[in-house]
Formats: C-alpha cells, structure tokens, sequence
C-alpha cells in the first residue's frame, strides 16, 4: 500500500533532508514543480510544509494535510479544556488512584492520547511500527519541546525503538493500547479525514489482538484497550471492567490494584 507514498519536498532548503528521509523509509523522492491538486504520481506526500511534517492528499478536491501538532488545534484545547483527570482515559488508566504512572503507549498513531496522559503527569513511551507515522511523531514532539507552554509535557513523552515485541524485558505501570479499527458514521470529520488516510496507507491492524498477550506481559498493574462501541474485545478476552462513553468504551484488565496503602 505504501507505493501509493512518496517523500516530497516544494522547498530547495528541505531537499537534502526530505531525501534523507525518503531514504530511511524506502519510499520514492518527488521534488515538488506544482501544486498538490495537480500530481498525479501518488496518491499521498510526506512533505515539510511550514516546519511541520505532513501528511498531504493529492490530487482535485483533496482535504488539508495531517500532521502532528501538540501546540494547537483540538489537541491545545482538549489540554486547556478537557477535564484533567475526570476524563475516562484518565480513569481508565489509574490516575484517580495514583500519579505519576509509567504508561507504555503501544499503538501511539499521532500521539493525541500519549500527550493527554503526559499532560497529565505520566512518563509515557510511544511505539509506533510504521515508519512515516512515526517520523509524523518525531516530527511534532521536536516542535513540542521547543515550546514553551508544551515543552515540561514533551519532556514526559518519548519515542521508543522498535515496538512492542522488542520491549520484552522492559516493565510499565499500565499499557495502553489503542489499534486500528473501521471509524462508524458517527465519527468527526476530523477523524475521518485522518482514518481515510491512514486506511489506505497502513489498512487495518490484522494482529490487534496478538498485542494483548504481549502487553499483559508487560503491564506491572492493567493494560487499558480503546476499543469503539459494539467493538468485540480484543483477542476475544473479557476485560476486568469497562469504561463506557458517549462514542467508544475502555476495557481495562486488572493485574494488580492500583490502590496505594
């Protein structure tokens, strides 16, 4: 699917890099002549626009890129505005029982969770298995550490080698998992538009429920699944207890209370 991508640069001064880039992910250079509207090579570019990393359509009629941004936007506001620790994710992971968690982000995509959690006081490590989502990552948190309301949250985050399966001898408090699974109708525009792109980048996570295992290996106290309302369980397994919301739920799977003495 990733033959459909190609690394762009519209900029002389990003050449160099932006073929760095391609190169380290083996996808194809494009040096940008023309619009986005009028490319007709790929359906998608990765392209430095505006020191942000992003992820563009191609082609008449596409929607505005994608990048990661955690200074900004619905991700800015949700830290100013969304609730603290009485968000369900907040619940869900244990924070209403104990700061400071250490939280394995398995599944990270664009990192909007991981930072909530940061936000929130956790140490947070972000794994990422496909290449151009995680140079997306990389890409925001270095412009988050540069600024100076996010930066003591960026801090809290870091981008993990590897995935899951190589964090074997590596322990956390919680692991939270979150793949990817069909947005309904009832979905935002918003994440729409980003699900349409990674869809037909990336498809669907064919071994989500493989993760489970691993991350019960790993989890010290709970792993935390976001799973979509009417989403069967992951790897069939029924949580210990669930967090039910307006559009989608938590199943959280105990290995050991949170509760300090």
């Amino acid at each position: 699917m990733l033959s459909s991508l190609a690394v762009a640069s519209d900029n002389p001064f990003n050449d160099m890099s932006s073929k760095a880039l391609a190169q380290s992910l083996g996808l194809p250079y494009l040096s940008l002549k023309t619009e986005l509207k009028f490319v007709n090579q790929f359906d998608y570019l990765l392209i430095k626009y505006h020191e942000h990393l992003m992820l563009a359509k191609t082609g008449k009629g596409a929607p505005k890129p994608v990048s990661v941004d955690f200074t900004s936007g619905a991700v800015d506001h949700r830290r100013r505005f969304g609730g603290g620790k009485g968000q369900d994710i907040a619940k869900a992971v244990g924070l209403n029982k104990r700061s400071n968690l250490s939280v394995l982000d398995a599944t990270a995509g664009l990192g909007r969770d991981s930072f909530v959690l940061a936000s929130l006081g956790c140490h947070v490590g972000l794994c990422e298995r496909v290449g151009f989502v995680r140079a997306m990552l990389e890409d925001g948190l270095y412009r988050a550490s540069l600024h100076f309301e996010v930066n003591d949250i960026a801090a809290r985050m870091s981008l993990m080698k590897g995935d899951i399966t190589t964090l074997s001898d590596q322990r956390f408090d919680v692991v939270f998992l979150d793949p990817m699974y069909p947005h309904t109708d009832k979905s935002s525009a918003a994440a729409k538009k980003e699900m349409a792109f990674f869809r037909d980048l990336v498809g669907k996570d064919d071994d989500a429920d493989l993760l489970l295992p691993k991350a019960l290996d790993i989890a010290e106290y709970r792993v935390v699944v976001k799973r979509p309302k009417g989403a069967p369980y992951l790897n069939s397994t029924e949580p210990t207890y669930k967090l039910e919301g307006k559009s989608g739920r938590f199943d959280i799977y105990v290995l050991k209370s949170l509760d300090v003495n």
